[in-house]
């Protein structure tokens, strides 16, 4: 039965049955050895054909809708149908029994290479910050530093049903440093955007060196569509801003400029000061710019992003934590105005990849301050963080829905594990109760990356000892005494 808002509840609990699980080795069901075991040689799982079945499907396609209980068929990496009863003769079977079956998370903003970071960021003692912490080992970073970054922020990714990342790298030493972050997103399997910025401590009168970049796009990007490319920029305006830095106008043109020629997307922190009148003024605005932490936007440059296309991408847990003298989350302004909104995790150095968390206190947010000025559903607060995410990364024709002929990114989602039982309504679960550890299942990209708490080919082990050694180093390396 189709699930429209009125019933959802209803619909849902109809569908549900008391067992729950991932069906290998259920009666009926194929083994699932086969998608999940590495190739030979090692490296990702291989991509199969497979039949996710009797799940609470969330489709988050308008034309498709949602199902109580309905099946959902992938083959080599593409999803062929999805329905109330989906036959696929011969695919292995995923039971989805007790799941809500979704789209992955799509973060849009995630700087991963701070992710080894975290022993030693601490929130109460400025000294020890995220800001001064980052900006001062960022400048010890070996290429293998940032590899191990990435890989530990990513392996969080995957546990978290997040099967989309934007990597925003505004500490790109050298082009080996490039090279490294890219391996690290390649070798985990999730798609995701690399958006090349300049390194910490790098002169503001300094336009950003797009050589590497140039020789990735050339080189090395994969002809699969996994992995895009962007540029990050520092910030930009008059006012100071010792720890990030504020480039004058000819660099904007300059970085901007070199990143056009190659056709690729722009990225900019607006924290500070709102520098989108100083942009429009300059006529640097339009739909392959996206910036980040919308806090301080007037009516009147809501409504020039609207018109330019510009998308605004939010950081809640980090943004609720600075004072009010930086600005409110305007969620309910951009939406009114018209505005591409989605969601981002930001950083992991004082908070963990739950975007279970940043859907939830978003809404709670959004309620506080402005409530029903401008209605928020718990569904929308889902596609924040899968569809609107897809369009925000110009990426919506392959991923954030579960639409026949995308890609195969989605999670499932237990809805029988003690902190969301009994569920109702499923948005209302996911935004209300749904925390990381109720993923059941990962798969990105045709992959199945995690299933029953644990990673399919992902040595976490190696991830985790490389990661600590790093940090280590880094501290050294850097003279740091905190």
């Amino acid at each position: 039965m189709h699930m429209h808002n009125r019933g959802r509840r209803a619909a849902l609990r109809a569908g549900a049955v008391a067992t729950a699980g991932l069906a290998a080795g259920l009666p009926g069901c194929a083994s699932l050895d086969a998608l999940t075991s590495p190739r030979t040689g090692g490296g990702l799982p291989s991509r199969g054909e497979w039949l996710i079945q009797g799940a609470t499907v969330l489709t988050l396609d308008p034309k498709i809708g949602d199902f109580a209980r309905g099946d959902v068929h992938v083959r080599n990496g593409v999803i062929v149908a999805v329905g109330p009863k989906v036959e696929a003769p011969g695919a292995s079977r995923i039971g989805g029994e007790g799941m809500i079956c979704m789209p992955g998370f799509i973060d849009t903003h995630w700087h991963l290479w701070t992710s080894i970071c975290r022993p030693i960021i601490r929130i109460d003692d400025p000294k020890r910050s995220y800001f001064p912490v980052t900006n001062i080992l960022g400048r010890h970073y070996t290429p293998e530093d940032s590899y191990r970054a990435v890989r530990l922020g990513l392996a969080e990714a995957i546990s978290a049903g997040v099967t989309t990342v934007h990597n925003w790298a505004h500490n790109i030493r050298s082009g080996a440093h490039a090279d490294a972050e890219l391996r690290g997103m390649r070798e985990t399997g999730l798609r995701g955007r690399f958006s090349y910025g300049p390194a910490q401590g790098m002169p503001d009168d300094q336009p950003m060196d797009l050589a590497p970049l140039e020789r990735i796009q050339r080189e090395q990007m994969p002809g699969d569509g996994l992995i895009t490319l962007g540029i990050n920029s520092r910030n930009v305006g008059t006012d100071p801003n010792p720890l990030r830095g504020n480039i004058p106008l000819p660099v904007i043109r300059a970085d901007w400029g070199g990143a056009r020629r190659l056709g690729i997307p722009i990225t900019l922190h607006t924290s500070g000061p709102s520098p989108i009148t100083y942009l429009e003024q300059a006529g640097l605005l339009g739909p392959d710019v996206q910036l980040v932490h919308p806090l301080l936007t007037t009516a009147e440059e809501r409504r020039i992003l609207a018109r330019r296309g510009v998308s605004y991408s939010i950081s809640p847990v980090g943004e609720s934590r600075r004072p009010a003298s930086a600005g409110v989350i305007q969620l309910g302004e951009l939406l009114e105005a018209g505005v591409k909104v989605s969601l981002s995790i930001d950083h992991t150095g004082t908070y963990n990849v739950d975007m279970f968390q940043v859907m939830r206190l978003l809404y709670n947010l959004h309620q506080h301050r402005i409530g029903p000025k401008v209605p928020v559903t718990a569904r929308r607060m889902v596609q924040l963080a899968t569809l609107d995410g897809a369009i925000d990364l110009g990426i919506a024709d392959r991923t954030g829905s579960l639409s026949p002929g995308k890609r195969a990114d989605l999670i499932l989602v237990n809805t029988r594990d003690i902190n969301i039982a009994p569920a109702g309504d499923p948005y209302e679960a996911l935004v209300s109760f749904a925390q990381p550890r109720n993923v059941h299942a990962v798969i990105a990209d045709g992959r199945l990356l995690w299933r029953d708490g644990r990673f399919t080919s992902l040595d976490y082990g190696r991830v985790l000892a490389e990661a600590e050694s790093s940090a280590q180093a880094l501290r050294q390396r850097a003279g740091w005494t905190g």
